[in-house]
């Protein structure tokens, strides 16, 4: 049943996505081409101090944190600065359903877990909310990510395809079996998911309850710090989770590639390690990180902050509404 708690939680997850999409565009637009193998030559020339040595853009540390001011110099001067939001329309277009379904099927299954639970709010509640999540979300919305994709590894300068041209050009070549390419590493990316949720509400419940500790008389209710608190533990979490299953999003975007050198999740991941060793399979990873901090840090933040929002709403709306009756 749709509940009003179910949309407080829907409309949180899909303004929360958006922010944090639009604010992280550019980053996301590097790292793609990063962990891509179509893109990587004209991007690791121009980010390496010595074309010669180009191929050491992902492991060299004296070129590891010049890698983003350059590759987004070289977007720029090459494309021009629109390109840093190439894929933008599609993320944006996905982003809000995406996060609203998530955070949707995420607190649907925690509160049907936590009914039907011996124990309350368990790791194995948290990980159970998430993978359901994560299935959800991901298969309702590969298609569009699938697209996006596609838009950030173009690099005509003045962006010629359009994200209808490249509907119909996959449409044709593939049909609608098309857009699923990638979907398998999607769901290996659950784990990612499932790793975030379990160390962010790990997170929030410690320091609930170190709150209450402190006799903080407002340990149940929120303000502006705890929000703060919210963004570190919406950034940890994260980082932890997108360092150990990382690799599958480099096999993912390969997928997502032209061409069909990269047939399967599995086949992906031996032919990157085969030909790149294993720091191929963590390309862009830096990049990756910087953009997701930020990224997951507004995500939750504004997500925990339109639930406090709506949900005090509400409860001043039924205390007037009581009150009212009474009288």
């Amino acid at each position: 049943m749709f509940t009003f708690d179910t949309f407080i939680h829907l409309l949180g997850g899909g303004i929360g996505g958006t922010v944090g999409a639009i604010v992280t565009c550019p980053l996301e637009v590097v790292k793609t081409r990063l962990q891509s193998s179509v893109a990587n030559f004209n991007v690791s020339t121009l980010c390496s101090t010595n074309p010669a040595t180009s191929t050491s853009l992902n492991t060299s540390p004296a070129n590891s944190r010049f890698v983003i001011y350059r590759c987004i110099r070289h977007i720029i001067e090459i494309e021009g600065t629109r390109a840093l939001f190439k894929g933008l329309g599609p993320n944006l277009v996905g982003v809000a359903p995406s996060r609203a379904i998530y955070f949707c099927t995420y607190s649907s299954v925690k509160n049907f877990c936590n009914e039907h639970f011996e124990s309350p709010d368990t790791p194995w509640v948290h990980m159970c909310s998430a993978a359901s999540a994560g299935f959800v979300s991901s298969t309702a919305t590969n298609p569009i990510w699938f697209i996006k994709t596609r838009l950030q590894l173009d690099q005509s300068k003045y962006g010629t395809t359009t994200a209808w041209t490249c509907i119909q050009t996959i449409y044709k070549q593939k049909g609608i079996l098309g857009f699923y390419k990638g979907i398998t590493a999607s769901y290996f990316g659950i784990s990612e998911t499932m790793i975030h949720f379990v160390i962010y509400e790990f997170i929030k419940t410690k320091l609930k309850q170190r709150r209450l500790q402190q006799n903080d008389i407002d340990a149940t209710q929120t303000n502006g710090y705890h929000f703060l608190q919210f963004m570190v533990a919406g950034a940890i979490s994260k980082t932890c989770a997108s360092v150990i299953a990382y690799p599958h999003e480099v096999a993912r975007t390969r997928l997502r590639e032209q061409g069909d050198k990269y047939k399967a999740f599995f086949q992906t991941l031996y032919l990157v390690w085969k030909e790149e060793g294993r720091s191929g399979l963590y390309r862009g990873l830096g990049t990756q990180l910087v953009r997701q901090i930020p990224n997951t840090a507004i995500m939750m933040a504004t997500y925990e902050l339109i639930v406090y929002l709506l949900q005090s709403f509400e409860s001043r709306r039924n205390s007037h509404s009581s009150h009212s009756s009474v009288v």
